[in-house]
């Protein structure tokens, strides 16, 4: 385990897939994310690499080979992450191709995360290098679980989800069957700027929006104000999730999104991937900032 702390804010990195697993007030000990719980959803907050969500039949096709890959990539979960920098105020990670991902993935390649802490904001920094002789395909998020409620005097039904402009989108369905996206959608916003909370929101799984303006969202309590907002310029889609019944929200901001139905499977072709010539390098991060008040 890897922490940084300073005088608002501590954070903790696990190894494992290089995933964040706490920010909490250094004063009044407040928690700010998900616990894990195994019985709900074991998970903090994956990193996403080199696809989002789920692939039809869990494979994509390049140059007419068929490569299987696991819903959300391979960083989540990874035992391989290796930590090559550590700074008072920052810690890096990285992971590079193998012969057992190349089998998976068939390029050379260099991934790295950084997250930076300053003051009360977070901010996680990616870095994918190309390190082929071709040009090679991704998606690449984050999945942060936020705890809500925060404080034992609210309920769910407390919070909401605060956008930065009012909005007029739908969110793409899922087949929950598949896990793949329909061409069916179900309007969300109706020139508002606010998603309440409350315990079916996800019951027909996550909320995904491709054309959102926003690119900050602000998790809001009724009782006790503005909690944390979640900054993501550098990332154009967003998914919402949570288990029913949980007490969290996940706010995902993605460069990507999983297989439409009607995929042919060429990455190459895939909706939202991402394309690097041949050793360049990808740059793009997001930003958690926990507001003040909750920190005294």
């Amino acid at each position: 385990m890897y922490q940084i702390t300073n005088g608002l804010l501590k954070i903790a990195v696990r190894k494992i897939g290089a995933e964040l697993c706490e920010i909490s007030s250094v004063k009044n000990n407040n928690q700010f994310m998900w616990h894990a719980d195994p019985n709900i959803w074991g998970s903090f907050a994956p990193n996403l690499f080199p696809v989002i969500g789920g692939l039809k039949n869990n494979a994509f096709v390049f140059e007419n080979k068929t490569h299987t890959m696991p819903k959300h990539g391979f960083i989540r979960n990874n035992p391989d992450m290796e930590c090559i920098k550590e700074t008072e105020n920052s810690v890096t990670f990285q992971l590079t191709d193998n012969p057992e991902l190349l089998k998976m993935y068939p390029f050379k390649f260099s991934y790295a995360i950084t997250y930076t802490l300053e003051n009360n904001v977070l901010t996680v920094h990616h870095e994918i290098i190309n390190l082929d002789e071709k040009a090679m395909y991704f998606s690449l998020g984050g999945h942060p679980a936020f705890k809500c409620p925060v404080y034992t005097d609210e309920k769910y039904t407390d919070y909401s989800l605060v956008f930065e402009h009012n909005e007029t989108a739908e969110t793409y369905v899922l087949n929950t069957q598949n896990g793949l996206l329909t061409d069916t959608t179900k309007p969300v916003f109706n020139h508002t700027n606010t998603i309440p909370l409350d315990y079916t929101l996800f019951n027909k799984d996550a909320l995904i929006f491709k054309d959102l303006k926003s690119r900050k969202v602000t998790l809001h309590s009724k009782t006790k104000g503005a909690i944390l907002t979640v900054t993501h310029a550098d990332f154009p889609h967003l998914g919402l999730w949570a288990k029913p019944n949980a007490d969290y929200v996940c706010i995902e901001p993605w460069i990507g999104y999983a297989d439409l139905e009607t995929t042919n499977q060429d990455i190459t072709a895939k909706a939202g991937i991402i394309k690097l010539d041949a050793n360049r390098n990808f740059k793009a991060k997001y930003a958690i900032e926990i507001h003040k008040a909750h920190l005294v």
